[in-house]
């Protein structure tokens, strides 16, 4: 099983979005401190607000600057304290793990709830009207049902990576488990072979949920998405939206002021969140981006229904939390086979390909934060290297097994610190040899190229890409670039648009940070 062909975001874009930088008012990097700036770390989520944000200026006299992260590693930040003296606030689409996390209250001041989205299933209207979903109440336990016939597939974000995902994984776990209260581990690992069931049928995987509508949108096979409900309204072509009635999670997007901030910095808040949860913002919010306003008196779009939803509880521990994550990527989802292209031509040498075994070495376990533990290689995924000079070396496969993975990503790490420079760069020829490998069956597929410069070896991009057209459709796996060093980046961008991936930009942050996002897109 593989993942559908996707067109690669805008290369701007994805720098934003997955190295981590970006703002409102546009620039790259940490934004300057200036006395009329707001400094706010954000989930992706956020990114369709900044049009409307960049009004925030003219009518609040507030210039807001986001940087963006994952909420794992946002959450992270926040809690170690790395974000104090940064940073003057946070918004993510939820802070529910942020507080779970022993001393983030203590980082944490005036939380302001600025819009709502519940996250539920969407469903092609025809796959609605052949389930009989469109007309009367559906259950999460009959959604999973369907699942394990194999009456559907659909697409979700990784929990890990996403808090799409992660509300989504939470509400079914609580819903299938039929718990009282809040999860708990034990029941955790009761609900474990339900959830394998359910996710039997997950078909498409993404690191934000941006990015998988925009997957989904070109996947013809896929027959819905479980995302938040603005995103699923915002879909081009209309889907039905299935609101379980056990309930659902709901994002809330509380903008958090930092304690540590300044008191210049806590006024900008107050002007911020006021102008935001204004009545003509909050319908302009509804309008644009499809959030259900948090304004007493702003009435909603008819198309949100009339119906109240009922919230599922939420982990009352990080320990459970954390249990639930890796219990998905371990045991529930779908497996990954992941194949890592690797330049290590002459011009690597030194610190370049030290930094390479770093990020590969981070992905066997080394990095023990949440975000570092959650993109390690994964128990039962199929992992490939292929190291590559003049030309590629002989593919080196690795297998994960489903217990005791220690041995195996001991290999990995090994073979990892063994990585040598060398010789020219054959990119394509390398590429090649990725694609004609054979699929494990029942895995996502995906290929991961870094490369720090030009193709001087073997064929050129166009006999690359007239190979990659003429493979069978069940091997035109999604190709994830990694630009570092020189790499030539309009070359790279026709990599991921034609095999349908996406470009990450390691030179403005690192290859650890660069990898470890891609592992949300695995």
């Amino acid at each position: 099983m593989r993942r559908a062909p996707r067109r690669a975001l805008p290369l701007v874009l994805l720098a934003a979005l997955l190295a981590g930088c970006g703002g409102s008012g546009g620039g790259g990097g940490e934004p300057a401190d200036a006395p009329d700036v707001l400094r706010v770390l954000a989930g992706s989520e956020i990114k369709d607000l900044e049009p409307l944000l960049r009004r925030a200026e003219a009518e609040a006299g507030v210039k807001v600057r986001l940087t963006y992260t994952g909420t794992l590693d946002g959450a992270e930040q926040v809690a170690s304290g790395r974000a104090d003296g940064r940073l003057d606030a946070v918004w993510f689409s939820s802070n529910r793990y942020l507080s779970l996390i022993d001393g983030a209250q203590a980082r944490l001041s005036t939380q302001s709830k600025i819009m709502i989205s519940p996250v539920v299933l969407g469903l092609k209207p025809a796959k609605a009207r052949e389930l009989g979903w469109d007309g009367r109440q559906v259950t999460w336990a009959d959604i999973a049902r369907a699942a394990k016939e194999g009456r559907f597939g659909f697409a979700m974000t990784n929990p890990a990576s996403s808090n799409s995902g992660f509300s989504a994984l939470v509400g079914v776990a609580a819903a299938l488990s039929d718990a009282d209260g809040a999860l708990s581990a034990g029941q955790v690992a009761s609900v474990t072979p339900r959830l394998k069931e359910f996710f039997s049928a997950q078909r498409l995987t993404a690191g934000s949920s941006g990015w998988l509508a925009d997957a989904y949108a070109r996947d013809r096979r896929v027959d819905g998405m479980v995302n938040y409900e603005s995103v699923l309204l915002g879909m081009r072509e209309p889907l039905t939206l299935v609101y379980p009635s056990d309930g659902v999670v709901t994002a809330d997007y509380p903008l958090t002021l930092l304690a540590s901030a300044p008191e210049p910095k806590k006024a900008l808040y107050g002007k911020l969140t006021a102008w935001l949860r204004s009545p003509a913002v909050q319908k302009d919010i509804m309008t644009g981006t499809h959030r259900r306003p948090i304004t007493p008196g702003v009435t909603p779009d008819p198309r949100f229904g009339g119906r109240q939803l009922i919230e599922l509880p939420f982990p009352n521990r990080r320990s459970t939390a954390d249990e639930l994550i890796a219990t998905y990527l371990n045991q529930v989802r779908v497996p990954a086979e992941a194949r890592f292209v690797l330049d290590t031509s002459g011009s690597m040498a030194g610190e370049r390909i030290d930094a390479l075994k770093q990020a590969l070495v981070a992905l066997t376990g080394a990095d023990t934060s949440a975000s570092g533990a959650f993109s390690r290689f994964s128990n039962r995924e199929a992992v490939t290297m292929i190291p590559f000079s003049d030309t590629p070396t002989r593919p080196v496969p690795f297998t994960v097994p489903e217990r005791d993975p220690a041995p195996v990503l001991a290999q990995i790490k090994k073979f990892a610190e063994g990585l040598s420079a060398g010789g020219g760069t054959a990119i394509y020829d390398s590429l090649a040899a990725a694609y004609d490998r054979p699929v494990t069956p029942g895995h996502y597929t995906s290929v991961v190229l870094m490369t720090d410069g030009d193709n001087t070896d073997g064929s050129d991009y166009a006999a690359f890409e007239a190979r990659y057209r003429a493979l069978p459709e069940e091997r035109r796996a999604p190709a994830f670039v990694v630009l570092f060093g020189e790499s030539d980046v309009e070359e790279m961008r026709k990599v991921a648009e034609l095999t349908g991936g996406a470009v990450f930009d390691a030179r403005k942050t690192s290859l650890s940070s660069a990898f470890k996002e891609i592992r949300g897109y695995q």
